[in-house]
């Protein structure tokens, strides 16, 4: 059975307000199409475990640089949250993404003709500037246009349809650049980004409403900014983002910046063959959060089972760090894509844990930690390998361990800081 569809106005976004009925198939086709920069985004923020070691090779970079050029696409793409959020509220999910995605492929087309590190890194800032609303703008059309109780599933369903793009940045885009460089893998993501941007432009229109009541309903960009400080000041926040930091942020530092470096330097594997396990691990992560997302318990036993699933993969990462063995390290990375998708039940909780009035800033917060966490990981991680190779100690090992202490952390500031199950 297809969901409720309503068409509300865009400034009440959480209201429940009486609305013409949305046709399914146009939901869908709209959201679909929001999805497909989405899976654009996915593709830029995972380049890096297979485009790194051409692009260290032929530009010279440290593994340092390597994780700052990765690093800065999620540190551009989280701090814009706040703007993206405003944004939204301001102009609506359509003119947000149409005018901040071309960012995003001129980025790229910088980083495909770049000839050293200063514009690469340019360009990896522009391209995560571009993509900040890409996320965003996907789980709050869900959230104002498909039924409440479907939330969780349907952003589920969004995130599996998202890994296309990690699936891109597997084997294919290994063949690709063995075939011919890493500036034609950025030339290939500039058409298929300006594509998915031609669909949003020529599909997503989002209803329209009355001048009067849009000036009546919208926010000032200073309250709409001031709001969303003011979720601070709600106990909870805390600790929902210090889980939120490292969830998501263990499997993209993993899929998306080590896991080719390490197949190939720790056990001597080729690029294809490690595009091949980047492949599989992308197939199972792809399918991870829709299977989370319908067994979803709700309540107290989600936040039960969102301690238990992090300290999981925390385990996992840290037997890879011990273990360094070929098939374990194929084998842990391809289980820890299969349970990464545990990260979606943190949808669920933003929307238990913040009424509904303030719940599209809070997805903006809660979004903006993500990808913040996963620069600040990234970083981290090049600092790190950096220093376990001036020490003479094998880099992925530490790397590994890094990831897996700052996974028990979130787990551990979620669990002990103040938690909020349902709001009154």
């Amino acid at each position: 059975m297809s969901p409720e569809l309503r068409d509300l106005p865009e400034g009440a976004a959480h209201k429940n307000a009486p609305g013409q009925i949305l046709s399914t198939r146009l939901a869908w086709a709209m959201l679909l199409a929001l999805a497909s920069a989405f899976a654009l985004s996915q593709a830029f923020r995972t380049v890096a475990a297979i485009m790194g070691p051409p692009l260290a090779s032929e530009l010279n970079l440290s593994p340092q640089q390597l994780g700052l050029w990765a690093a800065a696409f999620h540190f551009a793409f989280g701090i814009m949250q706040l703007v993206m959020g405003v944004s939204i509220d301001l102009f609506g999910v359509r003119r947000t993404i149409v005018t901040a995605f071309p960012i995003a492929i001129l980025g790229a087309l910088v980083s495909a003709n770049a000839e050293g590190y200063v514009p690469l890194l340019l360009g990896q800032i522009m391209i995560g500037t571009g993509c900040a609303p890409a996320f965003l703008v996907c789980t709050i059309f869900i959230s104002r246009y498909f039924h409440h109780d479907r939330f969780t599933s349907t952003s589920g369903l969004i995130m599996s349809v998202s890994g296309l793009g990690v699936l891109a940045t597997a084997t294919p885009m290994a063949w690709l650049i063995e075939a011919s460089s890493w500036r034609w893998a950025f030339g290939v993501l500039v058409v298929l980004a300006l594509a998915a941007w031609v669909s949003i432009w020529h599909l997503v229109h989002e209803p329209a409403e009355p001048d009067d009541k849009r000036a009546q309903e919208r926010p000032s960009a200073w309250a709409a900014l001031r709001g969303m400080l003011e979720l601070f000041k709600l106990p909870h926040t805390a600790g929902l983002i210090a889980y939120a930091a490292v969830t998501y942020a263990g499997f993209i530092t993993l899929r998306g910046l080590w896991l080719g470096p390490m197949l190939i330097e720790r056990h001597g594997l080729s690029l294809v063959a490690s595009g091949n396990v980047a492949l599989v691990m992308t197939l199972a992560n792809m399918a991870s959060p829709a299977i989370f997302g319908r067994l979803d318990p709700g309540g107290a036993r989600r936040v039960r089972w969102m301690l238990t699933l992090s300290m999981v993969g925390a385990m996992l990462l840290g037997a890879m760090g011990v273990l360094a063995l070929a098939w374990s390290d194929i084998a842990l990375a391809i289980g820890y894509g299969l349970m990464s998708g545990y990260g979606i039940l943190q949808y669920g909780y933003v929307r238990e844990a913040y009424a509904a009035n303030v719940r599209g800033r809070a997805l903006s917060l809660f979004t903006m930690a993500m990808f913040l966490g996963i620069s600040l990981m990234q970083w981290l991680t090049g600092m790190a390998a950096s220093l376990a190779q001036a020490a003479g100690i094998e880099p992925y090992s530490v790397v590994l361990l890094t990831m897996s202490g700052m996974l028990l952390a979130g787990a551990f500031a979620f669990w002990k800081l103040p938690q909020q199950i349902k709001v009154p």
